[in-house]
């Protein structure tokens, strides 16, 4: 005779875990050893079913975790992983607790709501993961201390007017001033968002 009991998971069948109720426990194994002597066949049949909704089948395109393209995918459903070409591998929606969202399916193509509020079209044939990355709250953590951004590789951020001339083409002078000259790195290249975007690329 064979006796299946989850204690981890609750049920309406009258079971409880042995360390809340000790005398329920003990019955149970005594029954099943009567059970054994006596016919075991008849009073398994009487015993309680569990109930059936934890047997019920899932829809695969819609469970969490799983990496299905994107014309398998539900509209409205929170995606993250997303690849840009077949093939490519995730591109996008990575970072800890973002999330994109299935906006329409067209035949050939899907739209797709990035975390940055942009709609992109992308093959409907690359993948997805369903669901949100984990650690929602990794962007909302607080240092503790200023070696604790070491500790994670990052070092300090001086400016070029505090510096000398030597160090940066800031550097120098009496007061703040920047020498009359546009922003530039310390190697002396351009470096507002004007100069660094590619031609063409830059948006109204």
């Amino acid at each position: 005779m064979v006796m299946n009991c989850d204690w981890s998971k609750p049920s309406t069948s009258g079971f409880l875990r042995p360390a809340q109720n000790a005398h329920t426990y003990q019955d149970l194994v005594h029954t099943a050893n009567k059970g054994r002597v006596e016919g075991g066949s008849q009073l398994a049949a009487s015993w309680p079913r569990p109930p059936a909704y934890r047997y019920d089948i899932l829809d695969l395109n819609s469970q969490i975790g799983n990496c299905i393209p994107l014309a398998d995918i539900r509209i409205g459903t929170w995606v993250h992983d997303i690849e840009c070409n077949p093939g490519q591998g995730a591109k996008l929606a990575r970072a800890a607790g973002t999330f994109a969202k299935i906006m329409k399916e067209p035949a050939p193509q899907c739209l797709v709501r990035l975390p940055s509020g942009v709609e992109k079209v992308i093959d409907s044939r690359c993948r997805a993961t369903i669901g949100i990355v984990s650690n929602p709250n990794h962007g909302a953590r607080k240092l503790r201390k200023a070696g604790q951004s070491r500790w994670l590789g990052r070092r300090p951020i001086v400016r070029g007017v505090a510096m000398n001339p030597v160090d940066h083409p800031h550097g120098g002078g009496e007061g703040r001033t920047k020498g009359g000259r546009p922003s530039v790195s310390p190697w002396g290249k351009p470096t507002k968002a004007g100069f660094r975007a590619g031609v063409g690329k830059r948006r109204n």
